[in-house]
């Protein structure tokens, strides 16, 4: 009898789009089902015997203690206030150029998206502080509400990343389960540092493609990213007389010093995050640390840099504290909520309806994979990455790793394209975030028409990957080996 196993899932998604919370969702319909079954004589309650050992090993998993620390770590960095730096100094360098503000823009959102690795607080961020300058400086408002929904996502994809940690947690279980599967009893590992590794360059291209999209609507539509908000602004100083020539310490102050003394305020600026992600990231590479422990190394320096900064204060450590431990538990509870559904989806024959309908597809791996993908997009509009992360990915992981795909390959696909979820109309999660920080003369479809462009490159980002999974794979390769 395989409807209970249908009707469990289907029961779960209604629940969560009526607005439960999704922990409680999980595990509680779970429960009922299960319970509802053993009456029935159609579900073996064994099954829940080994819980107590789900349980005790999400919380003995070294891995997943990486993620309160990037927590801590992302908050304390938004806390000391790096992003107005970066902003500030990336626009006077580059905003005397059309489109450079708006890439400006995308620069910012990847530094903080590899020092922070959270979208909701990248994109509310990034609209705080850079959506009324680009406003006030003629941006038209879908070109500047596109760049920011987009590069505010960028943490779903450039390492560290939290999506990261905890797909690649699941991932690396569901590659085990695979090749015990296949009778492979002693099985290779997949890590996260392989998926912050392979998701590195993926993450790096998109950034690129973002910027050659504003280099093109510079061209193209020049009125819709000026260079400055009205004529005067940042121009030298105006001579005494009409028709004057400037003074030799005018010419000096504005041609010498003036680009000198910006230079220093973006090198100063981009050198704390910079030096703060290649600590983090440069230990994981060179193989000085483990994730978990890079993760440490990185709270210990956002500690560092805001006190540095003069922003670490008794009160502000006390603030951060409670918003990492908030995080946490949010992800933690749901991760508990999740095995408990996963438990009984299985016990109901969940799994083997998945792997039975994958594996019977019209073109095999590759009709297998588009499906799974385009089921995760969808969901994607009304569940959170977490939910996604615990409940879908661990039903269809081990099968599509038995068909033979890569697991840093497979797990970059899926981060690219919740990341692409994320920021498609009406539900994308980004739209949300910036409509909640935006002001009211910003109509809500000029959001939509903005990240529109960028939905399409995260479009052609997935297929790049998918035509070359070197992309993804290489990076890990040349690091660790086969």
């Amino acid at each position: 009898m395989y409807w209970p196993a249908f009707a469990l899932f289907a029961c779960v998604v209604l629940l969560l789009l009526a607005g439960f919370p999704v922990a409680f969702t999980l595990g509680g319909t779970a429960l009922l089902f299960a319970l509802g079954g053993a009456l029935a004589g159609v579900f073996d309650i064994s099954f829940l015997g080994t819980m107590p050992n789900r349980l005790f090993g999400i919380m003995s998993n070294e891995t997943l203690v990486a993620v309160p620390l990037f927590v801590f770590m992302g908050v304390t960095l938004e806390r000391a206030q790096i992003a107005e730096d970066l902003l500030d100094a990336l626009s006077r360098m580059f905003g005397g150029l059309r489109g450079g503000l708006g890439i400006a823009v995308i620069v910012v959102g990847m530094l903080l998206a590899a020092s922070t690795g959270i979208v909701g607080a990248t994109v509310i961020t990034m609209g705080l502080l850079a959506l009324p300058t680009m406003l006030k400086r003629g941006y038209d408002p879908a070109v500047a509400t596109g760049v920011i929904s987009a590069s505010g996502t960028l943490g779903q994809i450039i390492p560290p990343s939290i999506v990261l940690v905890l797909l690649g947690d699941v991932l690396s279980s569901a590659y085990q389960e695979a090749q015990l599967a296949q009778g492979v009893f002693a099985p290779r590992t997949v890590s996260v540092g392989d998926l912050f590794m392979g998701a590195l360059l993926p993450g790096l291209m998109l950034v690129a493609l973002y910027a050659a999209w504003m280099l093109i609507i510079a061209v193209v539509r020049p009125a819709s990213v000026p260079a400055r908000a009205a004529a005067g602004e940042d121009d030298p100083p105006a001579p005494d007389g009409a028709g004057a020539r400037p003074t030799a310490g005018e010419w000096f102050a504005y041609r010498i010093l003036r680009p000198a003394a910006q230079l220093g305020r973006l090198l100063g600026a981009l050198a704390p995050p910079l030096a703060l992600i290649a600590a983090v990231l440069g230990s994981i590479i060179l193989g000085l640390a483990t994730p978990t422990e890079a993760a440490g190394v990185g709270a210990v320096g956002a500690m560092l840099l805001a006190a540095l900064r003069r922003k670490l204060s008794l009160g502000r450590i006390r603030e951060v504290a409670r918003s990492t431990a908030r995080v946490s538990s949010m992800v933690f509870l749901i991760l508990i909520g999740a095995s408990v559904f996963s438990l009984v989806f299985r016990g109901y024959g969940g799994d083997e309806i998945v792997r039975e309908f994958l594996m019977s597809l019209p073109g095999g791996v590759f009709g297998a994979v588009v499906l799974v993908m385009l089921v995760m997009f969808l969901l994607g509009f009304v569940l959170d990455f977490i939910e996604i992360t615990f409940v879908v990915v661990p039903i269809v992981g081990p099968v599509l790793l038995s068909m033979g795909l890569d697991p840093v390959w497979l797990g970059v696909m899926i981060a690219i394209n919740l990341q692409t979820s994320f920021l498609t109309p009406p539900f994308g999660f980004a739209l949300f975030y910036l409509r909640g920080v935006a002001p009211p003369e910003v109509p809500t479809s000029a959001i939509y028409r903005g990240v529109a462009p960028f939905i399409a490159i995260q479009l052609v980002a997935l297929a790049l990957l998918a035509l070359w999974p070197e992309i993804a794979t290489w990076l890990p390769g040349a690091l660790y080996g086969d």
